[in-house]
C-alpha cells in the first residue's frame, strides 16, 4: 500500500506539472495572437486616416475647381451634395 501512495503523489505531481505547461503554452499563444491583432488593428487605424485626408483633399480640390466657374457658395453646395450622394 506504502507503494501505491508513492506512485498516486507521483501521478498527482505530473497532473499539476502537465496543466502549468499547458496554462503557460496557452497564455503564450493568447499573447502572441493579441500582439498580431494589435498591430494588425494599427494599420487599419492609420490607413483609414490617410484615407481621410485624401478623401478631404480631393473635396477640396473639386470646390476649388467648380469655383473657378461658378460663384463660392454654388461650388460648395455642389461639392456637398455629391460627398452626400457618395
Amino acid at each position: 500500500m506504502n507503494r501505491l501512495d508513492h506512485l498516486e503523489h507521483l501521478d498527482k505531481q505530473l497532473v499539476d506539472e502537465l496543466a502549468q505547461v499547458a496554462r503557460e503554452t496557452v497564455r503564450d499563444e493568447l499573447r502572441e495572437q493579441t500582439r498580431r491583432q494589435r498591430r494588425r488593428a494599427m494599420l487599419y487605424a492609420g490607413s483609414g486616416a490617410v484615407a481621410l485626408y485624401a478623401g478631404a483633399s480631393l473635396a477640396l480640390a473639386l470646390g476649388l475647381g467648380l469655383a473657378t466657374g461658378l460663384p463660392d457658395w454654388a461650388a460648395a453646395l455642389i461639392t456637398a451634395v455629391i460627398l452626400g450622394v457618395v
